[in-house]
Formats: structure tokens, sequence, C-alpha cells
């Protein structure tokens, strides 16, 4: 199951990746859902340190954007 998690993981990275950096809009629209399906994949196949750290992570960065805004 890690295994698999971490691939959709990959997948997902590099699928959002291009879909920022590509022009065309049928094929921007399919490799961002295709990192949307994958993400979700990755959540549901993920051990629970895995998806504990992938939640934790948006709140840590913004808990050190705050503090250095002050």
């Amino acid at each position: 199951m890690f295994l698999l998690s971490v691939v959709s993981l990959a997948i997902a990275s590099v699928s959002a990746f291009f879909s920022l950096s590509v022009q065309e809009e049928v094929l921007k629209v399919a490799l961002a859902c295709t990192a949307v399906f994958a993400i979700f994949l990755t959540l549901v196949c993920a051990p629970w340190s895995l998806k504990l750290t992938l939640v934790a992570i948006p709140f840590v960065i913004e808990r050190i954007y705050s503090f250095s805004m002050r």
C-alpha cells in the first residue's frame, strides 16, 4: 500500500506540474483531473503517518508564515 501511495503521489505531482506549464486547455484540464484523482488515491491508500504528514504540512507552513510576518 505504501508503494502505491508513493507512486500515485508522484503521478499527482508530475501531472500538476505539467498542467501549470502546458498551454492547451484540453490537456491542462485532463492533467488537473489526473492530479486530483491521484491525490485522492494517495489519501485512500496511504498509511496514517503519511496522511498526517500531508495534512500537517499546510498548517506548519501557515504558522511559519504568520510568525515571519510579525
